[in-house]
């Protein structure tokens, strides 16, 4: 049986027990912040068990692309990866342990003819129900062992959610494969045993301070590696060797030239490489850029790891591009997104690749000097510091230089290291004024869902239900305090995927409240961040609360101006464009998509031009709310990094649509309240990632105008009109590159000139002649042909030369050849005459240059020079 299709039986096995399959969840986790990437099956079932939200049928299937990295160092053995397919079938408070129980041993069995007497099962240790039903299974009761927490507690995804004891399923790769001892079995670190299936009776939602309440109904998390349990069905000693990695080995073998299983370094090398191909392959699809923290570092370290042990291989041009081309093939009829973002996938890998490959020799000869000095001096680790500037600096990943650093017997010292980055974070954080903000999500936990009211209205009439001054809940709150307050109701939009919070006021007869901004925490509590200016407020209170119009619809204008800029985007550029962050603010707009490349002015304008096309029409925006599936079966497009339930906000621009996205912001009623779109920037911030930022509205104008002031201020200054102020520029210019010509020339004119005159001047100094004079007006490249044109009349020679520009001298000292032999050296010459203007230089042997303070002490510098040349020839 291929991967492939026991991928397809589980799901199928599970579709006819009333399970809907759900499709894998992105790699990036929407919406839960406890996650920097998605680890688990269960992770996008999370919301289910927590009861935040419905679930499309209480019994569930799925097959989950998942990273995980804690254990990245052993990828390569039999059984590690950081990319792999969780199978996984849940119950949201339906089904429980007898059912899970009964179908893993009769799918493992039945459908994939594993041998019983392969199969041993663990409970958790106070688990006597879960061990019964083993035992009713077939199981031998000596082959159902009991573990604590470390094995058989499971959870949570994050360091909050769902979790609970769990039962899991060992398959038993023979005695050959152990390690003798008459305790082996499930769990020894011996690798006799592989864990296949794991059932984790979900029973407790864990807060982050780690304690533990019941959830309102028991369900079950079920989740089976595919990998694995392919590897067991195949018959295979490790995952590598089954079909779903064979051809990505096969590909790397014929790159390299090297053959499988022939000896065990070169088989870990090409294991990591098609393992970390996987991976990056995966992330960038999603959605995932290189970066330098956050799960871009995690793809970057996945990658350049897999370049380093590329190179291991002989591999010494760019290759992984190819790689990940193979797993598009191999994998993309199972995962569509990799055939629709090929492209991206392609480009950000070859880009990424070259770029380490490009710093790759220094680093690795920098890391080889660290080892050295390690060694030397009789430590056993690298130091922090110098690895943090190597990764600083270069880009080195501090995984890899431990990596390397170990192979000679050396560990890296990380708190060292750790402590350079964050002395670097604090200086970046005091530069730019940064403060961390508490963490709204967790201090507002408990408090119920704001209903928002700010589509179809700037005003409400609301509940204060809670005020908080100085991370500090209170009751009532005096004028001159900033406040957090909650309401039961609100107009106030709260700053959530990148469209910044409402302004306005909250107030009674009692009390004025001005509201900075306001926050959408994680479980749909809006925060308004408040000072106090008037009166005194207390929870309980009724009052008013007021968005500030002018602002909000500057905000709108932005918002549907980046829905139409998508639009656009894909329309000038192709579909393969994809959004990858926005901010909306009242000011501008700035738009984050992935492209590769440099995109020229033409097709600027050409954007532009799409956007106030669109606004000169005056579309319809118009908004409604739908099934998701429905949605985007119906074209919407669904942002990579937001979170959306089964209900969503639907925003259409047109009939038929020229936009349609799913969006939980603020819009114009039509486009052509926008007025119109200024593009003011476009440029790279990143490999496969660009920017454009852009105004509208009051702003465009407002820039429009300025622009079109400076030009007539321009156009006034050189004699111009509007319409032929860049030819009369161009024409200004030509006159100053004329006149600067004209200017060189008569400087060397003049230097030609006073070349026979300075000849004459030369004095004997040790038996060799110098010239030592001060030359007025010329510029130091003319002042280097005066004293080639001297040094050939004069022949073996020293000379001298000084010039002084807005009171401060400069000088330049020429020594030929023969005599820089016997000692002379025209930098040392010069660094002394310089020195006694109050100054300092030098340079080469033969020519350098150096520059003073004291105008006035150019003949004292000569002096200084001439003894320089004496003291050299012991004349």
């Amino acid at each position: 049986m291929k991967g492939s299709e026991l991928r397809q039986l589980y799901l199928d096995y599970f579709k006819e027990r009333g399970h809907t399959i759900l499709p894998s969840s992105s790699l990036v986790p929407h919406g839960d912040p406890t996650l920097l990437l998605t680890t688990a099956g269960m992770v996008q079932i999370k919301p289910y068990f927590l009861g935040i939200q419905k679930p499309p049928n209480v019994r569930l299937a799925s097959c989950q692309k998942c990273v995980r990295t804690t254990d990245v160092d052993s990828v390569g053995d039999a059984t590690h990866l950081t990319f792999f397919e969780m199978l996984g079938n849940f119950s949201v408070g339906d089904y429980f342990k007898k059912e899970a129980i009964a179908w893993s041993w009769e799918f493992c069995t039945e459908y994939l003819h594993l041998e019983p007497e392969r199969l041993w099962a663990t409970v958790y240790l106070d688990d006597d129900e879960a061990f019964a039903m083993w035992e009713e299974t077939g199981v031998p009761a000596h082959k159902i062992l009991r573990f604590g927490d470390e094995d058989n507690f499971w959870g949570p995804a994050g360091n909050s959610g769902p979790c609970g004891p769990c039962s899991e399923l060992h398959y038993d790769l023979g005695a050959e494969r152990g390690c003798g001892k008459p305790s082996c079995g499930p769990n020894c670190e011996c690798g006799r045993f592989v864990e296949v299936w794991n059932l984790v009776f979900t029973q407790y939602d864990q807060k982050p301070d780690g304690s533990r309440s019941l959830l309102p109904k028991p369900n079950i998390d079920t989740g089976m590696g595919l990998e694995r349990i392919v590897a067991a069905v195949q018959a295979k000693d490790n995952v590598y060797d089954t079909d779903l990695f064979s051809g990505l080995i096969a590909l790397l073998t014929e790159m390299t030239g090297t053959t499988y299983g022939a000896a065990p370094e070169t088989d870990r090398a090409l294991r990591i490489v098609t393992e970390h191909g996987r991976c990056m392959s995966f992330l960038v699809a999603d959605g995932v850029l290189p970066t330098n923290d956050g799960r871009g570092y995690v793809l970057r370290r996945i990658l350049r790891r897999a370049a380093l042990f590329g190179r291991r291989l002989g591999l010494t041009e760019p290759f992984l591009a190819k790689v990940a081309d193979r797993v598009i093939k191999e994998y993309g009829s199972a995962y569509p997104e990799l055939v629709e973002h090929r492209d991206l996938v392609l480009n950000v890998v070859q880009a990424e690749e070259e770029r380490f490959m490009a710093t790759l020799e220094t680093g690795m000869g920098i890391v080889e000097d660290l080892i050295e000095r390690a060694i030397a001096r009789g430590a056993d680790a690298l130091d922090g510091a110098d690895v943090f500037r190597l990764y600083d600096t270069y880009g080195f990943p501090r995984e890899l230089t431990a990596e390397v650093a170990r192979e000679r017997g050396l560990t890296l010292d990380v708190v060292g290291f750790d402590n350079a980055l964050e002395a670097q974070r604090e200086k970046a954080r005091a530069a730019h004024g940064f403060h961390s903000a508490e963490d709204l999500s967790k201090v507002f936990a408990d408090m119920p869902p704001t209903a928002f009211e700010g589509y179809g209205t700037l005003r409400s009439e609301s509940l204060v239900l809670a005020l908080r001054r100085n991370g500090v809940d209170a009751e009532n709150v005096e004028a001159g305090s900033e406040i957090d307050i909650i309401l039961d109701r609100t107009p106030f939009y709260g700053e959530m995927g990148g469209q910044v919070g409402d302004t306005g006021r909250i107030a009674n007869e009692d009390a004025e409240v001005e509201v900075h901004t306001a926050v959408r925490t994680g479980s749909d509590v809006t925060v308004h961040r408040c000072r106090v200016v008037r009166g005194s407020i207390a929870t309980g209170d009724h009052v008013i609360a007021q968005v500030e119009e002018g602002r909000r619809s500057d905000v709108a204008r932005n918002h549907t101006a980046t829905h139409l800029l998508h639009a656009a985007l894909r329309s000038v550029l192709g579909q393969q464009v994809a959004q990858r962050g926005s901010l909306v603010e009242p000011e501008r707009l700035r738009f984050d998509f992935s492209w590769m490349g440099a995109i020229d002015r033409g097709r600027i304008d050409d954007i532009e031009r799409w956007v106030n096309e669109k606004v000169r029409a005056d579309l319809q925006v118009t908004t409604a709310s739908e099934s998701y599936a429905a949605a985007v079966k119906d074209g919407a497009i669904a942002l990579f990094d937001e979170k959306y339930g089964d209900e969503v906000r639907v925003v259409r621009i047109g009939e038929p649509p020229v936009s349609t996205e799913l969006c939980g912001g603020t819009h114009v009623g039509s486009t052509g309240q926008i007025g119109m779109l200024l593009i003011l920037n476009e440029g790279s911030v990143g490999t496969g990632l660009r920017r454009i930022e852009a105004v509208t509205g009051r702003v465009a104008e407002s820039v429009a105008r300025e622009r079109s002031h400076k030009l007539g201020a321009i156009a006034e200054r050189v004699g111009a009109t509007e319409n032929d102020v860049l030819e009369r520029i161009a024409g200004l210019l030509d006159e100053i590159e004329a006149g600067k010509k004209r200017v060189t020339a008569l400087e060397r004119q003049l230097s030609h000139s006073g070349v026979d005159a300075l000849v004459q001047q030369a004095t004997d100094v040790g038996g060799i002649p110098v010239v030592t004079a001060r030359v007025e007006g010329l510029s130091m490249s003319v002042l280097r042909e005066m004293g080639d044109a001297l040094r050939a009349k004069l022949g073996d020679s020293v000379i001298v030369l000084a010039t002084v520009e807005n009171d401060r001298p400069s000088f330049l000292v020429m020594v030929s050849q023969a005599l820089n032999a016997r000692g002379l050296h025209a930098g040392e010459i010069a660094k002394r005459a310089a020195a006694a203007t109050g100054g300092g230089g030098g340079g080469k042997p033969t020519m350098a240059q150096a520059g003073g303070k004291d105008a006035g002490k150019v003949l004292d510098a000569f002096a200084e020079a001439r003894l320089a040349i004496k003291e050299k020839l012991g004349a």
